[in-house]
């Protein structure tokens, strides 16, 4: 990237268009760069109000044609994008538009909050939003041509005011990863992370169990840990134990007494951990029955129902919007929250389906307040809840209105016991690496090693129960990928039945330093772990055909097996694994000379 083409991104147009469409005439944005940064403000220069339809910081031709290849966030932790600008690809399986039919813009192709643009392996550009406090930021991409908008959501601008916007940050390098750490670290100036003593350990009942769990899954499964793998901290009582979605305080059938267990999981040495989904119930709640007014409204003034601005929700849906402007809203979330914490004794807790907090529609009990307004005073009362000590993970989430109100996130979708999506987790996570350890902890997704009954769907559409049929290999890739994430080691496998070897799998994984791997490039074969005593080198060979992997040591010592241990000698310079079966990874070892 030349200078003249960094100074012509910066020189590009801004404008303001109106709601309705039209260019205003009557606002400006003012830009005020300091290096690689920018600042702006929105100024109403005219006599009467105005309602912005969104603020366009930069916009008309540049030089990247179509066959220019880039990285672009979603809105929603579910969506990440690929490819090149001419031919877009979704990384993970859900849409920012399809699937949350988010609006787009005719002509671009929209990314939110960041991309990075790499027209050659070693020259890329980074442009992306360094806060977001109160307003969305896309991207709108297309051959020759860009824009990089806030989405202004009917904002009423007073004559003569001016409004501080979102910051904005232009970055250029050859080093890819360094880019993106510079990048974590000007956001990071803007949203700090939220400070946890550690990365959490643990077992989630989801992936064994389902909405399906009872009481007697978790007992079982606390008392395995408790003789096989103690340090397994924390037991995740996934969704299924409440009564409806909403109603979080109150036990579903298959469980009798939420208190109770959780202060038994205490007694036995370990720290009850819970999912809820804070922005959500279901209409047959008691929280929706008793409080419709504490709900996101439609034009009739009656709680809009999810499926008509969104994805409906994947139980019991359509879903309603709790509205996190309401003050009783607000006075429920910090009221479940700091019940779950005070009686309950439970300082983690997993929230769900936090992108219902922050969709766009409807009316709101401040009506002038973003969609991402809305979300963080939502945020901001479950973390009083639940009290400085606890930890927050976000899931299914918005990506970057999320910042600095969650310690950790969840970067993938969920994990099935099935190649194309270790895979695809494995691309997801990757992905998102460099988030790990500055703006959030990652959460990399459940560890799981043994096939188990699943559904299955046939080419013709017919649904059927089997047992997975995941390879040993494949399991080692998916093993590896959790290493690689330097994130969150939670096992989603049912403890009572597991294997001797697959518990010293699950209790070597929980021996790294929890630091994300760096990657020599965006095919992710080839990631080093930097530990103070030693480097971990995760070779990943993502492909359907036997493979050679050639790396070249960036520092000479002693390798052996991460896994098994076996030593495999002194090595330095070049280092080949010629065979690597398909679908596997190695995580080797590799102890600096003294």
């Amino acid at each position: 990237m030349t200078i003249s083409e960094i100074q012509f991104i910066q020189a590009a147009a801004s404008l303001v268009r109106e709601t309705g469409g039209n260019r205003s005439e009557r606002a400006r944005v003012a830009a005020e760069w300091a290096g690689e940064t920018a600042s702006f403000r929105l100024i109403n220069e005219g006599d009467e109000p105005i309602s912005v339809k969104e603020i366009v910081l930069f916009q008309g031709a540049w030089p990247f044609g179509g066959d220019t290849k880039f990285y672009g966030e979603g809105y929603s932790m579910l969506s990440q994008y690929g490819g090149t600008i001419g031919e877009p690809k979704m990384i993970g399986k859900f849409d920012d538009r399809k699937h949350y039919k988010l609006p787009a813009t005719e002509g671009f192709f929209t990314a939110y909050n960041f991309v990075l643009l790499s027209p050659e392996p070693t020259r890329h550009l980074l442009m992306g939003f360094t806060s977001c406090r109160r307003h969305t930021g896309e991207i709108r991409l297309a051959a020759g041509r860009f824009e990089v908008v806030l989405d202004g959501e009917e904002l009423i601008v007073a004559p003569g005011e001016s409004r501080e916007l979102e910051s904005f940050a232009l970055l250029t390098g050859s080093d890819r990863e360094a880019l993106l750490e510079q990048f974590a670290a000007l956001i990071e100036a803007h949203h700090p992370k939220l400070e946890t003593p550690g990365v959490p350990t643990g077992w989630c009942s989801w992936y064994c169990f389902g909405p399906a769990v009872t009481e007697q899954n978790i007992f079982d499964n606390l008392h395995a840990i408790g003789k096989q793998v103690p340090q397994l901290k924390y037991i995740q009582i996934d969704d299924g134990y409440q009564a409806y979605m909403g109603d979080w305080l109150t036990p579903g059938q298959s469980f009798s007494d939420m208190e109770k267990l959780c202060k038994q999981i205490k007694a036995e040495g370990f720290e009850p951990a819970i999912w809820v989904a804070p922005f959500i119930a279901q209409q047959e709640s008691a929280l929706f029955r008793e409080h419709p007014d504490w709900f996101i409204r439609d034009e009739e003034d009656k709680p809009l129902a999810s499926n008509r601005i969104s994805f409906g929700g994947w139980r019991h849906g359509p879903w309603y919007m709790l509205d996190g402007t309401h003050p009783e809203a607000r006075d429920y979330l910090r009221r479940v929250f700091r019940t779950m914490r005070e009686q309950w004794g439970c300082h983690y807790f997993k929230l769900d389906a936090n992108m219902w907090g922050a969709l766009p529609g409807g009316r709101r009990y401040i009506p002038e307040a973003t969609k991402v307004e809305a979300y963080r005073m939502g945020m901001e009362a479950v973390l009083e809840g639940a009290g400085v000590d606890s930890f927050l993970l976000g899931c299914n989430a918005p990506m970057w209105p999320s910042l600095g109100t969650v310690h950790g996130m969840r970067v993938t979708g969920d994990i099935s016991r099935k190649w194309p999506v270790f895979a695809l987790l494995a691309a997801e996570g990757f992905s998102r690496n460099w988030q790990h350890g500055r703006l959030w902890v990652n959460d990399p997704d459940c560890l799981v090693l043994e096939n188990r009954n699943i559904k299955l769907v046939d080419p013709d559409g017919t649904v059927r129960r089997g047992m997975s049929s995941i390879t040993p290999d494949e399991f080692m890739f998916h093993a590896a990928y959790i290493v690689a994430s330097g994130g969150m080691v939670l096992s989603g496998d049912d403890m009572q039945t597991m294997s001797k070897s697959n518990l010293q799998l699950v209790k070597k994984a929980l021996t790294t330093r929890n630091i994300a791997a760096r990657f020599d490039d965006d095919s992710f074969r080839v990631g080093r772990v930097n530990e103070p005593d030693r480097q971990l080198l995760c070779l990943f060979n993502w492909e359907e055909a036997v493979s050679d992997l050639t790396i070249q040591l960036d520092r000479a010592g002693r390798l052996e097996d991460f896994w098994t241990g076996e030593e495999l000698g002194f090595w330095e310079g070049r280092l080949t694994l010629t065979g690597m079966p398909p679908h596997s990874a190695r995580v080797l070892a590799l102890y600096p000379c003294s």
